[in-house]
């Protein structure tokens, strides 16, 4: 099985509209979760995916806020989640798990960018913590939901920053090292990319499929096995 990601064209571009590269699909009955689908793309995609039926779970480190830009939305439930906490995290994996629900989409949206040097509560560099870590923990605590579904798909929302640096394995969190928030931020777009293929590779016997989302010479482009 091969492991490296390669671009898969979509014949999409940078005026596709989400409509148009859903292309109709009837989408009732599915169950989707989007970190962060209550502001800027997250809340976009939302929009989309309940306009198909889906109905739509979203994860906000801010649950007022998230009510209020989807008010008028259907079928959109609000969590509190916070990428940042691992058990913040556990409480929303066990929210979803005590609905006996399938996953059918894990949109792992949320993130933050060019942040000065911040740590979370365990002692890892913010951006890493929440970019990455916070979604490997999210993935694996809905790893069951996800089977459940018979042909789940997860997305890892990375983005041209990947290119400017590898994940540091020996010196993740800038101990060693002059904190840059570009690179950090670099290194956690990498994760979430290396994170996708590797989880794309353990999931097919699942029905699970993963892809990284990433902008490209400035076009949407997305990346798989």
């Amino acid at each position: 099985m091969l492991t490296e990601q390669k671009p898969l064209p979509s014949g999409y571009g940078p005026t596709t509209t989400a409509e148009e590269a859903l292309a109709g699909r009837d989408l009732r009955g599915k169950v989707a979760i989007v970190t962060g689908g209550h502001g800027g793309l997250g809340l976009e995609t939302t929009r989309v995916l309940t306009n198909a039926g889906a109905i739509v779970v979203i994860g906000s480190r801010d649950p007022k806020r998230a009510h209020i830009a989807v008010a008028k939305m259907k079928n959109v439930e609000v969590g509190q989640l916070d990428l940042a906490s691992p058990n913040s995290i556990d409480r929303f994996a066990k929210e979803f798990l005590n609905s006996n629900r399938a996953l059918d989409l894990l949109i792992n949206n949320a993130g933050i960018k060019g942040t000065p040097p911040m740590r979370d509560d365990r002692g890892y560099e913010l951006q890493f913590a929440t970019n990455h870590l916070g979604h490997f923990q999210l993935t694996a605590r809905l790893w069951e939901p996800l089977k459940k579904s018979r042909n789940a798909r997860v997305v890892a929302l990375s983005c041209r920053g990947h290119a400017r640096c590898g994940v540091d394995l020996n010196d993740p969190n800038f101990n060693m090292r002059s904190y840059d928030q570009r690179a950090a931020y670099g290194q956690s777009k990498s994760a979430n990319s290396l994170f996708a293929v590797e989880l794309d590779k353990r999931g097919q016997k699942h029905g699970i499929r993963a892809f990284a989302v990433h902008l490209a010479d400035s076009s949407p482009t997305l990346s798989g096995t």
